[in-house]
């Protein structure tokens, strides 16, 4: 169970105070001045590739540099503090820090910028200055214009110095290449006290911090970060490709005696000497480890044994241009709907990001240094109250089993080590216990019922039982002793009673896959508490209070139904309303049938947008009430297939793909969150998505190119076709699996995982015959077809 004190949070909790700034889209497009080499390097799928999407607006990406699910990710810095600088970067900013080693993918709290290097000539100057006056400090100005990303590669010049940086990575490493002009006092400064602020204008709180030199080339050190991931660990390796001619340590902005090979405290910072700076490119390279130095070193030098920039750099493509082929559009789609779809293909391979060195040594949850089996790997960064919906999914059709294994057998290890029980949202070793639930258990669950081996699902099993039987997570005592979480106790209770009863089902299908059958039964019954929060007169989820009333005022659009707190989780009573995702036709009926239900899906579609003055910014894509800027929504479009009215579905979700993506910068709803938000796209841009996760089936949408083939399984290709398909023609006439006629609005995954011919006839008017039999709708609770 949780550990005391370590209480469950949402990511506007832990920016409280931190505004969200209201942003202009930035008009035209990014990084000119480099095309050529940019396209030269991506070849093939990368060439599709904008890793500038998602930079501005709330998206919340970086740039820069990494592999596959990598751990190091070598992106510049533009700001440090705010909502929009989670990621380090912000589109909108003309100035940047330099280019530190780790970066979040989208997500909603800041954390990381680990290892900032920044090359420098004239005087040594060690504060960063500001955003508004850069001369003040060491940030560097520089034009868009002037920046290049491709996957695995990052290229700007530095606007005032004329320095010219690149970088690429591998697995665990980074490798900057440097050309300087020829001007005096070159060096570069190493901030090891740079990280994330929050809030604005304080330090980033760090313990244990050493640097140390290692003859004259090179420079170790180590730190404990206090930020978000409580206490996480991070120790570094780095080379130079030519010695420096001096070096001098600082401790907060302090001078420490001439000569000094190492220092110890909390703000340190190095700057290295570079008189012949202008002489060539030099080369930087940085290995990292959560274990120690020696595992900073051993990652380095495996990885990057030499100076081979142009080579490691084209390893990166190479690795990217794999991955993204294993979904091959082969036919269809406009340039700008191609670009989309592998910049959210490449965004949904960011994360999780690997945790374990190449000798299989890793930090576990407990803080302690373990010994993975061999062949295993490690994970880390799971935004898991945002991907258990469509990110996993993807992985387990599109991924090979052995990796989707690892993922998923991490998050059990995790599970096993972890002082805090099954993870909500792990960083780096630590569990920041942020968002509602305990979706670990959705993605577990998942898992097994669609057979991924490596995992070890038994003991799994006691875990999670135990945290749907003792756990004392916010609000779980009351949700168990009176079937609901009452709001005038609990903050944002009606989120947590919803999300309480999905992992309750959830982990009955565990329960069920281990032979845990009486847990199962008391689990998937306790699933059905949702119910005592529905208001059958309103036909809205509602906040109730312990003695059972309905908390007053009530307004659908609030927050809740005081300024105390709220009760629903980043959203409102319109979108919790449809938070359902297992017990769809139970639900139906208390709605009064599928006819009443269909009316109000199309209500939440066609209300008012309007929302309170304090609605958090996380509410956002809006069309009516629904927000796709958000993950609660993410599902809902799909409702329509259970009430028989399948072309609602293909009609909402085709429009979804073609409004709430663009090929811009700030072309993304909302925040990315570790690939969720790019995962939508994907499955929906193949026609297919999992509203239950943990019941192996997907509900077919409207595919949005005319032939993709995916690399599923073990290397079996599954077509997705699409006849008469165009921007006019989002409506399914007919479907054929294997080359007959399927009536179904749903596939089931193990089918599509054997590979084969799936193929869809589109058109531009309704065919409201197809799905509209009660066969042929999907699996829910009450209608098990799987």
């Amino acid at each position: 169970m949780m550990t005391e004190g370590l209480s469950m949070m949402t990511r506007r909790d832990l920016l409280g105070g931190v505004a969200a700034t209201a942003l202009v889209p930035l008009a035209g497009g990014v990084g000119t001045a480099f095309a050529g080499t940019g396209s030269k390097a991506g070849g093939g799928f990368c060439r599709h590739v904008d890793p500038f999407i998602g930079t501005g607006g709330h998206g919340h990406t970086y740039p820069g540099a990494t592999v596959p699910f990598g751990m190091v990710q070598l992106s510049p810095d533009t700001n440090t503090a705010g909502w929009d600088a989670c990621s380090g970067y912000h589109i909108q900013d003309r100035s940047l820090l330099g280019f530190s080693h780790t970066h979040l993918s989208g997500t909603g709290v800041g954390d990381m910028l680990d290892v900032l290097v920044v090359p420098r000539v004239g005087p040594v100057r060690l504060d960063p200055g500001t955003p508004e006056s850069p001369d003040e400090g060491y940030r560097a100005r520089f034009d868009h214009a002037d920046e290049q990303a491709t996957p695995g590669f990052y290229r700007v010049r530095l606007k005032d110095s004329g320095i010219e940086a690149e970088l690429t990575a591998t697995k665990r490493a980074g490798l900057h290449r440097y050309r300087f002009p020829d001007a005096a006092g070159a060096h570069l400064l190493i901030d090891f006290a740079h990280g994330f602020q929050d809030p604005a204008g304080s330090v980033t709180r760090i313990t244990g911090a050493s640097l140390r030199l290692v003859g004259k080339d090179t420079l170790v050190g180590g730190r404990h970060v206090h930020q978000w991931g409580q206490g996480r660990v991070i120790y570094f390796a780095m080379k130079l490709s030519r010695p420096f001619a001096g070096a001098r340590f600082y401790s907060n902005d302090h001078a420490m005696p001439e000569g000094a090979q190492d220092v110890e405290g909390a703000a340190l910072k190095c700057v290295l000497d570079l008189p012949d700076a202008h002489s060539g490119p030099l080369l930087v390279k940085v290995g990292l480890s959560a274990v120690d130095i020696d595992g900073a070193l051993r990652n380095l030098d495996t990885e990057i044994p030499g100076w081979d920039f142009d080579g490691v750099r084209a390893a990166a493509a190479a690795a990217w241009e794999a991955e993204l082929g294993r979904l091959a559009i082969t036919k269809g789609g406009d340039a700008a709907d191609i670009k989309i779809f592998y910049t959210a293909l490449y965004h949904a391979l960011l994360a999780p990001t690997l945790f374990s060195d190449v000798d299989g040594r890793y930090r576990a949850m407990d803080s302690t240094v373990r010994q993975l089996p061999a062949g295993a790997n490690n994970y880390s960064t799971y935004s898991l109250w945002d991907t258990y919906r469509a990110l996993h999914p993807l992985f387990t059709l599109a991924q090979p089993p052995s990796r989707v294994g690892d993922i998923v057998g991490g998050l059990v290890r995790m599970a096993e080590e972890s002082p805090a029980g099954p993870p909500v949202w792990p960083l780096q070793g630590t569990e920041t216990g942020c968002m509602i639930g305990w979706h670990s258990a959705v993605v577990v669950a998942e898992a097994a019922a669609k057979n991924i081996p490596g995992v070890d699902y038994k003991a799994a099993w006691p875990i999670f039982r135990k945290q749907a039987f003792q756990g004392q997570t916010s609000g779980l005592p009351e949700y168990r002793r009176l079937g609901y979480i009452p709001s005038d106790t609990v903050e944002e209770a009606v989120s947590k009673t919803l999300e309480y009863a999905y992992d309750d089902w959830a982990i009955a299908r565990l329960g069920d896959a281990v032979g845990a059958a009486d847990d199962a039964k008391a689990l998937r019954q306790r699933s059905l508490n949702y119910r005592k929060l529905f208001d059958r007169d309103m036909t809205f989820m509602r906040p109730r209070f312990t003695d059972g009333s309905w908390a007053q005022p009530f307004d659908p659009r609030g927050m809740g139904h005081s300024r105390k707190w709220r009760d629903f989780t980043e959203s409102n009573a319109w979108q919790a309303t449809f938070l359902n995702q297992h017990d769809i036709y139970g639900y139906m009926e208390m709605f009064g049938g599928p006819a009443a239900f269909e009316n109000k899906l199309d209500e939440l579609f066609t209300t008012s947008s309007d929302l309170p003055d304090d609605a958090p910014p996380d509410i956002a894509g809006l069309v009516g009430q629904y927000a796709h800027g958000n993950e609660p929504s993410h599902h809902i479009a799909y409702l329509y297939a259970y009430t028989g009215a399948h072309h609602k579905t293909q009609a909402r979700v085709r429009s979804l793909l073609k409004t709430m993506y663009r090929a811009d910068p700030d072309g993304l709803a909302g925040n990315e969150d570790c690939g969720q938000m790019s995962a939508w796209y994907l499955m929906s841009a193949l026609g297919l998505y999992a509203v239950d996760p943990v019941t192996p089936i997907y509900v077919f949408g409207s595919p949005l190119f005319d032939r993709v083939d995916v690399t599923v399984g073990e290397g079996r290709t599954l077509t997705i076709e699409a006849a008469g398909n165009a921007p006019d023609s989002p409506y399914i006439q007919s479907v054929t699996w294997q080359g007959k006629s399927y009536t179904r609005t749903w596939i089931r995954h193990g089918d599509l995982v054997q590979g084969g011919r799936l193929f869809f006839t589109m058109g531009p008017k309704p065919n409201p015959r197809f799905g509209a039999a009660a066969e042929d709708r999907p699996s829910s609770f009450t209608a098990t077809r799987v």
